[in-house]
């Protein structure tokens, strides 16, 4: 046996009472409440327990069961004084118990604290405890010196068949938890992999798709400028623009979404930020910035993306004000503009248009969250576009 087995402790996994199948939970159960039963009715049943003695006799149970629970709990933390000191104190009421009078009670705490001590203690600490009570255990017995002799090497043997029994059953458990944490190592391996597969046919064909468009669309911009003013050439030439405006958006959508499918997005403050800075608006974070899950994250991102391009759309030259708060369990998102020379965005509810932003709603409650979006009053021209997400 190495010197650590003598000073290591049980795993916390053998000394709690998690894991336990009813098999196990059930019949210790029953002993229990057989033996305090017994306990009870040899003690009360006894002549002169009566009057004020029964009353210290009750004193004693419920102290002896304080004792034995504050026991469990040391032994569970692992500090050793305390659990001794406990321990040592249950082995003075058994002497106490048996002055006055009470032998089976006293039997049947001396057995206890040997059995308790050699399970739960570690083992340089569990041998002379049990010693210690199984002496006590001796002087008190009044059976045949080979009786005695059994009865106490029964004990200690119960107790270590005990010990290594939870420890055992301590750990099945590690194992089991060390299987599932790597199950899910994996899985999460997978997706990651998986995810990763996707960025890249998507990078190999969608990003390259577009970026092979703005190049063609420059071309033509470039071209039919040089060609002479008229309506039709300003017409097609504006065609041309906002067709590489809108393939400029997507490839940076595109690129985004990669970022994401590859957990390298930016921070939520500094991506809010640039965005800010191609529709001039102003950005104001509030709360310690920390870590988003990625769903929230992204929600976040694409409220932003359709909250601007619906102020681009309905309200041109408004000036608009994003405010991020990260607050206890959520994050949220205020998007608020001043209303421009075009017609404000219709709402959610009734008009039947605002698909984009409806989605968006749909996104935030799927994940627990809130999205509002309307005019702060009847009265304001301006918009305002309201996100709460737990985070």
């Amino acid at each position: 046996m190495t010197p650590d087995a003598w000073t290591n402790w049980p795993s916390r996994e053998a000394l709690s009472r998690e894991g336990r199948s009813g098999a196990r939970r059930w019949p210790a159960r029953s002993i229990r409440a057989l033996v305090l039963g017994a306990l009870l009715w040899s003690t009360f049943s006894q002549r002169h327990v009566y009057g004020w003695v029964a009353v210290a006799a009750v004193a004693g149970v419920f102290a002896v069961a304080a004792c034995v629970w504050a026991f469990y709990r040391t032994t569970l933390r692992h500090d050793l004084w305390p659990s001794v000191g406990l321990l040592l104190l249950l082995m003075g009421g058994a002497v106490a118990v048996q002055q006055a009078g009470f032998a089976v009670p006293a039997v049947v705490l001396w057995c206890g604290c040997a059995i308790a001590g050699m399970e739960r203690l570690p083992l340089a600490a569990a041998l002379p405890a049990t010693l210690a009570a199984l002496a006590g255990y001796t002087l008190v017995d009044s059976g045949t010196w080979l009786t005695t002799s059994i009865t106490t090497g029964g004990l200690v043997l119960g107790g270590y068949v005990l010990r290594l029994d939870a420890e055992a059953r301590g750990n099945a458990q590690r194992l089991l938890a060390q299987e599932r944490a790597a199950r899910a190592a994996e899985a999460e391996s997978a997706a990651l992999a998986e995810r990763a597969r996707i960025a890249r046919d998507i990078h190999d064909v969608l990003a390259h798709s577009l970026s092979a468009q703005l190049v063609h669309l420059e071309a033509a911009r470039l071209r039919i400028e040089r060609e002479p003013h008229g309506p039709f050439r300003d017409q097609i030439l504006e065609r041309v623009v906002a067709a590489r405006s809108m393939a400029s958006e997507g490839l940076a959508e595109t690129r985004q979404a990669l970022s994401a499918l590859r957990g390298e997005m930016a921070p939520l403050g500094e991506y809010l930020r640039e965005l800010a800075t191609v529709d001039a608006a102003e950005v104001e974070v509030a709360g310690e910035p920390r870590p988003l899950p990625a769903e929230a994250s992204q929600t976040v991102r694409r409220v932003v993306q359709e909250a601007l391009t619906n102020v681009r759309k309905h309200a041109p030259g408004a000036r608009v004000w994003i405010r991020l708060t990260y607050g206890t369990g959520e994050v949220a998102l205020d998007i608020r503009d001043s209303g421009g020379s075009g017609p404000g965005p219709a709402g959610l509810g009734t008009s039947g248009s605002g698909y984009g932003l409806l989605g968006m709603r749909e996104r935030a409650e799927l994940l627990g969250g809130t999205l509002e979006a309307g005019p702060e009053s009847p009265d304001e021209k301006g918009f305002t576009v309201r996100l709460r997400v737990p985070a």
